[in-house]
């Protein structure tokens, strides 16, 4: 069983919620990792970051 072929991620067709994802990974310096290794390469810190950032940026649109 080898390992299966991922598609590549069309950044301009995304959702926006997972756009905000990629987004925030860039900003990290991470993107460049998640688009190589996907998203289960990041460790937990770096995963939790992540998840930190979309739940301040969405907090944040809705007190806009």
């Amino acid at each position: 069983m080898g390992k299966k072929k991922e598609k590549p991620i069309d950044l301009k067709s995304l959702a926006p919620e997972e756009k905000v994802k990629y987004e925030i990974a860039e900003e990290l310096g991470l993107l460049d990792k998640v688009l190589e290794h996907g998203w289960k390469s990041l460790t937990s810190k770096e995963t939790g970051r992540i998840g930190g950032l979309v739940t301040k940026k969405k907090r944040n649109l809705r007190n806009d």
